[in-house]
């Protein structure tokens, strides 16, 4: 039986050769032509730069920005780091339902779930874990919430760890983020693991 596919270098449609020529092989022309392209694009920025220097407001120029002294504005849709919103007593607004542990796609999110004190919440999370390590930020888990009680809006977008175990987010560093400014900037600081100690 005959393999489906193509085999020595004879081409799958009589159309298209499948052999490259000597100009094709070197590479040549296809570097000429990328640096052609990268040379017209720094003179049209560098024009525009020199423009705007002699005083013509309407030529910009590309801008490079100076993170982290300078920053851009963050869109109100960004997701950033998780935080859990809190009841006017101070406790969670989760109720433990599973919802978002059961809709997150890599699995990131650990619950377990505990009896709450007041009579008319049937249930809060004991323990609240999040695996940064794992997760995708889909935001399924902020969608999936009945509750409204998992946000992704701290604007926290700097955060790292030197080991695995120091990318699991508890229930207590989570209840102490805040939302961002209206600007998108953080106004909760980054949180840093127990163990870690900044330097």
């Amino acid at each position: 039986m005959a393999s489906p596919y193509q085999s020595g270098n004879a081409p799958m449609d009589s159309r298209h050769s499948s052999r490259l020529t000597l100009r094709q092989r070197f590479f040549l022309v296809e570097v000429l032509v990328a640096l052609a392209l990268t040379a017209r694009h720094f003179i049209v920025n560098m024009g525009k730069h020199t423009l705007r220097a002699l005083g013509v407001k309407s030529a910009h120029g590309a801008v490079t920005i100076q993170y982290p002294e300078e920053r851009r504005p963050y869109s109100p849709r960004l997701r950033s780091l998780h935080r859990l919103v809190r009841r006017e007593d101070g406790s969670p607004r989760c109720v433990a339902c599973m919802m978002c542990e059961t809709v997150c796609p890599a699995h990131c999110i650990y619950i377990v779930a505990a009896e709450h004190p007041n009579p008319e919440i049937e249930k809060v999370p004991a323990r609240f874990d999040i695996d940064l390590g794992k997760c995708v930020f889909c935001g399924y888990c902020v969608e999936a919430c009945p509750e409204d009680a998992i946000r992704m809006d701290t604007g926290i977008l700097e955060f790292s760890a030197y080991d695995r175990a120091s990318m699991i987010y508890t229930k207590e560093i989570l209840l102490a983020l805040e939302p961002a400014r209206a600007d998108g900037a953080p106004s909760s600081p980054v949180p840093i693991p127990p163990h870690r100690v900044p330097s």
